[in-house]
């Protein structure tokens, strides 16, 4: 008989893995993947957190939210029209002191930004706000500028991360990035944390290891061929439904390391993410929304302002500008 599981993440916000049948992401990967890295592939098992391992004293979790303000069109002097994109878009760094158990904003920036590929367009003032121009390359279809945004975003996540390191006690600190590490990799002692799976990287022979994960415990470091690389390994968080991929996450750490740094790394984050699970009557994303994360995902976009104000500033700005 076939089992069914229900989903604990609130159906709003997808799925926790993108595949069929609640059976874990059907998508393949074609990406080359390297399982013999910590152990060979036909000793793969569950791994337990080190005995007497413990926590960073200092863990800081970086994210970033955005938003589209508002869609925009260009008349060209030659007649032609391009497509823009306002988009208003945040980055911000918790600190979590476990020595003293205090958790805090380390630092929050703000970027506004218009993108599109219009050659005259430029920034635009609304109100007191002043949308930068980013412009974009080839045509500028509508329905790619909103891909666009990552690339500021990133960099306002890389910029509050390096000031949060400021801090003189955060010298054996472990940072952990919301999302894939793509090009944050250089950032030392750093960690993504990738909590929606869509993508099978794993032979089908290995797979039975990552659904047979208890809580806390992860699968064996891997490396990815994929265009940013990177080590990989699997861990199930705790508070997860008896679904064979809930509460699995995905951690990665950059490929200019060394394989003993990358399972170093592993075996922190294996004693120290499963500590910041979400339990799901707080959190629709639980357990896989660190509370640290999901708290920073409240106050940054408490910081983009009224989405309603900043259009009809936009509305206006656009109206005399004309």
């Amino acid at each position: 008989m076939t089992r069914m599981f229900v989903d604990a993440w609130d159906p709003a916000y997808g799925s926790s893995f993108e595949g069929g049948g609640g059976d874990g992401p059907a998508a393949p990967s074609s990406a080359q993947v390297d399982t013999d890295v910590e152990v060979p592939a036909a000793q793969w098992a569950p791994i337990d957190v080190p005995a007497g391992l413990r926590c960073p004293d200092v863990v800081l979790l970086v994210d970033g939210v955005r938003r589209n303000d508002a869609g925009l069109w260009t008349a060209e002097d030659d007649g032609q029209s391009y497509a823009g994109l306002a988009a208003s878009y945040a980055a911000g760094v918790v600190r979590c002191d476990l020595r003293r158990g205090v958790a805090e904003l380390a630092g929050a920036r703000v970027g506004r930004g218009l993108f599109t590929a219009s050659p005259t367009a430029g920034d635009v003032v609304a109100g007191s706000i002043r949308y930068e121009i980013h412009r974009v390359s080839g045509t500028g279809e509508a329905s790619k500028l909103p891909a666009a945004v990552q690339g500021p975003l990133t960099a306002l996540e890389i910029e509050v991360s390096a000031a949060a390191r400021d801090h003189p006690s955060d010298g054996a600190d472990l940072l952990v990035v919301d999302g894939p590490l793509r090009n944050r990799r250089q950032l030392p002692r750093t960690i993504g944390y990738v909590k929606t799976q869509q993508r099978q990287y794993l032979p089908a022979a290995l797979t039975p290891v990552v659904t047979g994960l208890r809580a806390g415990q992860r699968t064996p470091v891997f490396q990815l061929g994929t265009v940013w690389g990177g080590w990989s390994w699997y861990l199930r968080l705790p508070g997860a439904t008896g679904a064979p991929w809930a509460g699995v996450v995905r951690v990665e750490c950059s490929p200019d390391l060394a394989p003993e740094q990358a399972i170093q790394l592993a075996e922190l984050s294996g004693v120290t993410l499963p500590r910041f699970a979400s339990a799901a009557y707080k959190d629709p994303r639980a357990p896989q929304n660190l509370v640290p994360i999901a708290g920073l995902e409240r106050r940054l976009r408490g910081l983009l302002g009224d989405a309603r104000v900043l259009h009809r500033a936009l509305t206006l700005a656009t109206a005399r500008a004309r």
